[in-house]
């Protein structure tokens, strides 16, 4: 009876932090489009700069991480208390990660930059079919037929908007940079598909059980591995220099410029707190199809705050997105129903063995 309760509270608490995570994921990966979006209508035009922005916050790390180090002191003592819990072949794996996430925001950086938010997602959305490929073949994950109906499902939807032609290309934009940003958006969510599951490949490697403190400092050298490799970008092309020009003509003026740039540091942050939480307590191919339900949403906001244009193919891919979430979730509570029922029958076994024994 105290096995079942200690397993159903442990249960509940895994779900409330992966519903934590959803959460601050889906705010980051709905925001996160839509204010670098709102960086570049406004006068914005450093591509590198965007990209650096998307983890340039992941200093704020270090605060849950001192406290986790300062409660492991207080059970431990200071002599044995390690400041990094990771081994040598995880922070190596991180940092490899943190560049291909680096490469990740430049290329998406493009999307908001060269093309409206509604098609930039739309090709976004693309990123989870990439993300089932190489979960299965780098982390053998099964596809159930729940899932890849899900699968199936979310990118009709993101195939649907497509159908809109490239009528949607922005004022001031040529038709080669359009097709450029098209391109672009796609390596990012090749190299996204390629990301989450490399995440959760190190969890499956790793030789310790993973904690949420590893997985922040798993978080955190992705961070910063992702912030060195971009700056070395910025510094190439000179953004730091063109910063003050750039905020003393921006639009809206030179102290929202700073404020834009603060908040789309923030909201991306959270968005990558939030999906390797996802992986950790779920999988990468959940992170995926998250993204992907998450894109009718960001379609909604786009046409609320910049007035995009809404047709008829955009309400389909809504419908179809749904669809695809609720056929996902579905297919999770049946295998949860099944692993109750094939746990029921274990106990039951060992039950009957153990009186016949007596």
């Amino acid at each position: 009876m105290i096995r079942k309760l200690d397993y159903r509270l442990a249960k509940m608490k895994k779900f409330a932090l992966l519903l934590l995570n959803i959460i601050m994921f889906s705010i980051g990966n709905c925001g996160g489009p839509l204010i670098s979006r709102f960086y570049f209508i406004h006068g914005g035009q450093r591509i590198w700069l965007s990209s650096w922005l998307q983890t340039i916050a992941c200093p704020l790390i270090l605060i849950p991480l001192s406290i986790s180090y300062f409660h492991r002191r207080k059970i431990e003592s200071p002599a044995t208390a390690k400041i990094l819990s990771i081994t040598r072949r995880e922070i190596i794996g991180s940092i490899g990660v943190g560049i291909i996430a680096g490469l990740d925001g430049y290329f998406i950086s493009w999307g908001p930059a060269k093309l409206p938010v509604s098609t930039s997602s739309l090709i976004n959305a693309t990123q989870l079919a990439f993300t089932a490929l190489f979960a299965v073949l780098l982390v053998k994950q099964k596809l159930t037929v729940y899932s890849t109906l899900s699968v199936f499902l979310l990118i009709a939807g993101a195939a649907t908007l497509a159908l809109r032609g490239n009528g949607d290309r922005p004022a001031g934009v040529s038709v080669k940079e359009y097709v450029i940003g098209f391109v672009m958006t796609v390596m990012g969510a090749v190299c996204f598909g390629l990301m989450v599951s490399l995440i959760e490949l190190i969890y499956i490697k790793a030789k310790n059980a993973i904690s949420y403190t590893m997985v922040l400092e798993i978080q955190l050298i992705i961070g910063v591995s992702a912030t060195v490799f971009c700056t070395i970008g910025m510094i190439i092309n000179n953004d730091f220099q063109a910063i003050p020009k750039e905020a003393s003509e921006y639009e809206i003026g030179e102290a929202k410029y700073y404020l834009v740039l603060i908040w789309c540091a923030i909201i991306w942050q959270l968005a990558l707190l939030g999906l390797v939480g996802v992986i950790f307590y779920s999988s990468s191919l959940l992170s995926g199809i998250i993204g992907a339900f998450l894109l009718p949403v960001t379609e909604i906001l786009a046409i609320v705050l910049f007035h995009e244009k809404f047709q008829v193919e955009k309400g389909v891919a809504i419908f179809l997105a749904l669809c695809g979430f609720v056929s996902y979730f579905y297919g999770e509570i049946e295998q949860s129903k099944k692993e109750k029922r094939d746990n029921f029958m274990d106990d039951h076994l060992n039950f009957i063995v153990l009186h016949q024994n007596d």
